[in-house]
């Protein structure tokens, strides 16, 4: 499960509606781990908006879609040969095509597809071709990190994936934004917990660079207010997480890293336990919306929270520095 408080918006048009899932290619010019490099790390939640390039088919009905071969989690760029930028767009490009059979240009699997749809007009006229999709996702994570030395940062620790279809969601642009945690859902046995939250459509903190399965980056604004720590390697042991749970405090938490798995590939490099009574009190352990909360370790930053277990909230999963590092470079 994954630790990121969400909200989508669908089907051509469905609207917006509160996911509980995840919540979400480029690259961002980010130096190796190398000795005696300083980060920031931040701990405090921020609000995320994220756009795709295309727009990802999440649900297919019976139709002109699924007769065509479209199928879930393909990424739609051109229609007709246009390119397709926004599902109101595409939408308003399936107006203006009527009835004829058109090409669809997807992205599936990394691979470029071409079929060839014929939309159909509904009881209100509007041609339509049976499928949602999706451009967009918008939540509240955690920032990891910050670098004083380019203003890069990385944050969640994981991708932004869709949460239909569970793929990453294929990255055009987007922003970080002010966030204040206003409540708290409790994590329980079996049922994610989850931090809920005000976020600041108004104002920028930073731009978005790249959506990796290690960690969303980019670059910010402003620097955090917060001291600057050498990178560390995880062991074994005692360590803390700094996360943002109440209001606009961010505070530091005992856990126990009880594992480091260094050849993990999808943000388990480290099992851990939250031992801090304030936080399990508060939360139950780690709650979707503390995802990329920095771990810290004899003084050096040396992860960053990922997953929670559902059938124990008080446990979870990190990725370690040096792998969100790599991957913002990449």
């Amino acid at each position: 499960m994954y630790g990121l408080a969400q909200r989508a918006k669908g089907l051509l048009r469905c609207g917006a509606a509160v996911l509980l899932a995840l919540l979400l290619c480029g690259g961002v010019p980010v130096r190796a781990a190398e000795s005696g490099r300083l980060l920031v790390p931040v701990g405090h939640t921020v609000g995320i908006k994220l756009f795709s390039r295309g727009i990802v088919v999440v649900k297919l009905s019976d139709g002109p879609a699924r007769e065509s071969g479209l199928q879930t989690g393909d990424v739609i760029v051109k229609l007709g040969g246009k390119a397709v930028t926004s599902t109101e767009q595409f939408q308003t490009l399936l107006q203006e095509n009527g009835e004829s059979t058109a090409d669809l240009q997807v992205k599936r699997s990394g691979d470029s597809v071409t079929v060839s749809v014929a939309p159909s007009r509904n009881d209100e006229g509007v041609c339509c071709i049976g499928a949602w999709v999706r451009d967009s996702m918008a939540g509240i994570g955690t920032l990891t990190y910050y670098d004083p030395a380019d203003g890069t940062f990385g944050a969640l620790g994981h991708g932004i994936t869709d949460v239909d279809t569970a793929l990453l969601m294929p990255f055009s642009n987007g922003s970080i934004l002010p966030s204040t945690v206003k409540a708290v859902k409790k994590g329980e046995a079996g049922a994610a917990g989850e931090l809920r939250g005000d976020f600041d459509l108004t104002r920028n903190l930073g731009t978005l660079s790249a959506n990796t399965t290690s960690g969303i980056f980019g670059v910010m604004e402003a620097p955090p207010d917060a001291e600057a720590l050498p990178i560390g390697t995880a062991v074994t042991g005692h360590a803390v997480i700094r996360s943002n749970v109440q209001g606009d405090q961010v505070g530091e938490y005992a856990v126990e890293i009880l594992k480091v798995l260094p050849n993990a590939a999808d943000g388990r490099d480290l099992v851990l336990s939250v031992t801090d009574d304030r936080l399990l009190e508060t939360t139950g352990g780690i709650v979707q919306g503390m995802s990329g909360s920095p771990i810290i370790q004899n003084g050096k930053l040396v992860g960053a929270v990922t997953h929670v277990l559902l059938n124990a909230p008080n446990k979870g999963y990190g990725i370690l520095i040096e792998n969100m590092l790599k991957a913002a470079e990449s």
